[in-house]
C-alpha cells in the first residue's frame, strides 16, 4: 500500500520543506524567543508548533477546511485572531525595557516559562491563515477519498515534523552564547525589529 503512494509522500515532504524554510510569523516568533530568552524556548516553542500543526491535520481529515474556505466569517475569525496574537507580541517587543546591569559583560538572557514558550508557538502557527490555506491546498490536491487514513496522517506527521525539526534548528543557531554576546548591546533595537516584523506580518494577515 505504502508503495503507491511514494510519488505523492515525496510530493508532500517537498511541498512542506520549501513552506517550513519561507520566512513567516513562526520564524519571527522562534528566533525572537530563541535571541532574547533561550534555546530551550526556542525548542519549546518548536514543539508548540509541532503541536498547531496537528490542529490543522484535525480538521482537514474532518473536512472542515473546505467549510473554513468557503464560509468568510469563520475564516475571518481565524485571520484576525492570530493578527491580533501578533500585534500583542509586537507591542510587548516595542515596550521591552533595556538592561544594562551587568557587570561581567556577559549577555545573561531572561526567562520564560514553558508554557509561555510552547504558547507562542502554538498560537503562531494554529492562528495562521497561511498555514490553513496550505492544509486545505495540500487535503485537496492530493489526498482523495480513497487515500487510506494511515497515509492522510503519514502527511501530517510528515509536515509536523519538518516544522519540529526546522523550528528546532533556528532556536540552536539563534540562541548560541556567541551570538548572544555579539548583539547585547543591540538587543533593545534587536526586539523592537523583532515587534515591527510581527506587526508586519500582522498586517499582512489583515489587508492581504
Amino acid at each position: 500500500m505504502l508503495g503507491e503512494y511514494i510519488p505523492t509522500i515525496s510530493l508532500v515532504i517537498s511541498i512542506s520543506v520549501v513552506m517550513v524554510v519561507s520566512p513567516g510569523q513562526d520564524f519571527a516568533v522562534i528566533t525572537r524567543n530563541s535571541l532574547l530568552y533561550s534555546r530551550k524556548s526556542g525548542v519549546i516553542g518548536a514543539f508548540g508548533i509541532f503541536c498547531a500543526i496537528w490542529l490543522h491535520v484535525a480538521y482537514s481529515l474532518a473536512g472542515i477546511a473546505i467549510i473554513i474556505s468557503q464560509t468568510e466569517v469563520l475564516y475571518n475569525l481565524i485571520k484576525y485572531g492570530g493578527a491580533s496574537y501578533l500585534i500583542f507580541l509586537g507591542i510587548k517587543c516595542f515596550f521591552a525595557k533595556s538592561d544594562r546591569a551587568i557587570p561581567t559583560g556577559k549577555f545573561d538572557k531572561v526567562c520564560i516559562s514553558n508554557t509561555a514558550a510552547f504558547r507562542a508557538g502554538f498560537i503562531s502557527n494554529a492562528l495562521n491563515p497561511k498555514t490553513t490555506l496550505f492544509f486545505l491546498s495540500i487535503f485537496t490536491q492530493v489526498v482523495t477519498p480513497e487515500t487510506p487514513y494511515l497515509i492522510q496522517l503519514l502527511f501530517g506527521f510528515i509536515i509536523a515534523t519538518a516544522h519540529f525539526l526546522w523550528f528546532s534548528i533556528v532556536a540552536f543557531l539563534f540562541s548560541s552564547q556567541r551570538l548572544a554576546n555579539k548583539i547585547y548591546d543591540k538587543k533593545l533595537w534587536i526586539e523592537r525589529v523583532m515587534g515591527g516584523c510581527l506587526c508586519l506580518f500582522a498586517g499582512k494577515l489583515i489587508y492581504f
